[in-house]
């Protein structure tokens, strides 16, 4: 009888998390490494938040709580999603977990049993299909490719449902390239699952603030509201206050479907962190404006790496709506050889080559679902990103 369990062999570890370690770890041996591989704003949490998780440790807030989330949290991502979203929900419609990777956890765990489908559009963020698969379903992966601009459309989503669909998960702007969904857009796809009602919704929200060029963000049971009773809609603080180490995620959705995900919560971690729950209460009720001032440079950094990437031979990386993503392809260097020797023939060689030859650590694309592509993380300083763009535009001039 094997020790560690089968189910762990449905798996694999986070390619992000894999590679921003292994860029890590040449920094320690003395290399000179840029990291773009972590998903993480380079920006302090706001000082109100930060006075905020003081003064709840100075009041003695540091007992359990409430298995999903303190009632006054609760009230205040409910303020939250009317205020900004236009929907309207109770506390108890409303869950809080370690961080949103937590939320989805709960609700995949909550409601599949083995067989059950999850449609992941791909590129997707790493951790879905994996997610499914330790809960038991299926991920059925629909490619969406540059050509789409990297957005499911009605068709291929009518394509993917079966009777065995439950869940479509559907992030915007996406993890990893950046891709939104507009109103339109939206609209179309909730047509579709207007007509099948066993297929109920994950909308990770979680770049919601981070988006470009005017770009309006709408989500799900906002767009259609037919469809509110079988969407989860999950956000949190981690990407849009800069607390990603704070552990705060969250969702709203049906009450028998937060329910169960608070039973699970409650045999897994129990609450969130007290503290990080009274610091996220003062990122959603306090001034916002640190999201416009940190939107801003993020956008004059996105059209930094999108020009420097596109005067690099053989990429082609398209302007993303939202997030700190880009997706290039590097199908202009399929078939050569870097000047250290390696054969380019998959993204992922592409990868190891850069980090080796330029101390660049990059995702490749095949770990989010869609090759010949490349993720890189914009969320570092103006001076970072230009020392390299020039190292990767020299990798690439080099390729021949």
């Amino acid at each position: 009888m094997a020790f560690i369990s089968d189910r762990l062999a449905r798996i694999k570890p986070s390619p992000t998390i894999a590679m921003t370690t292994r860029a890590a770890d040449l920094r320690a041996q003395g290399r000179d490494i840029i990291s773009l591989s972590a998903g993480e704003p380079d920006f302090d949490t706001p000082e109100n938040v930060r006075d905020a998780a003081k003064a709840a440790i100075d009041a003695g807030h540091t007992r359990y709580t409430a298995v999903d989330g303190t009632p006054s949290l609760k009230r205040a991502i409910a303020d939250k999603f009317a205020r900004e979203n236009g929907l309207d929900y109770a506390p108890a419609q409303i869950t809080v977990g370690t961080g949103g990777k937590q939320i989805l956890y709960n609700a995949l765990m909550a409601t599949l049993d083995d067989g059950d489908e999850v449609i992941v559009p791909a590129p997707y963020w790493v951790s879905y299909p994996d997610m499914v698969l330790l809960a038991g379903g299926t991920p059925v992966v629909v490619e969406c490719d540059q050509a789409s601009g990297f957005r499911l459309t009605p068709d291929a989503l009518e394509a993917a449902i079966t009777p065995r669909t439950k869940w479509l998960i559907l992030n915007s702007p996406s993890n990893p390239s950046g891709a939104g969904y507009d109103r339109a857009q939206m609209a179309a796809l909730c047509d579709v699952l207007l007509r099948h009602p066993q297929v109920w919704v994950l909308a990770d929200d979680i770049y919601e603030h981070l988006v470009f060029d005017g770009f309006a963000f709408c989500t799900p049971a906002q767009v259609e509201p037919r469809l509110k009773d079988r969407v989860l809609t999950m956000n949190g603080v981690s990407k849009s206050y800069a607390m990603t180490g704070w552990r705060i995620g969250y969702g709203a959705g049906p009450e028998a479907l937060i329910k169960a995900m608070a039973k699970l919560q409650s045999q897994s971690t129990s609450n969130p962190c007290s503290i990080s729950q009274y610091a996220a209460e003062a990122a959603l009720t306090g001034p916002q404006d640190y999201i416009t001032d940190s939107r801003a440079v993020f956008q004059r950094r996105r059209d930094l790496v999108v020009a420097g990437l596109n005067a690099c031979p053989g990429l082609d990386c398209p302007v993303p709506q939202g997030a700190f993503y880009v997706y290039p392809s590097i199908a202009g260097l399929i078939g050569l050889t870097s000047a250290g020797g390696t054969l380019i023939d998959s993204d992922e060689a592409f990868a190891n080559a850069l980090l080796d030859e330029t101390g660049v650590a990059v995702v490749f694309g095949a770990a989010f679902g869609l090759s010949p592509h490349f993720r890189i993380s914009y969320a570092t300083s103006d001076a970072v990103l230009q020392d390299a763009m020039a190292r990767i535009r020299r990798f690439c001039e080099g390729c021949n």
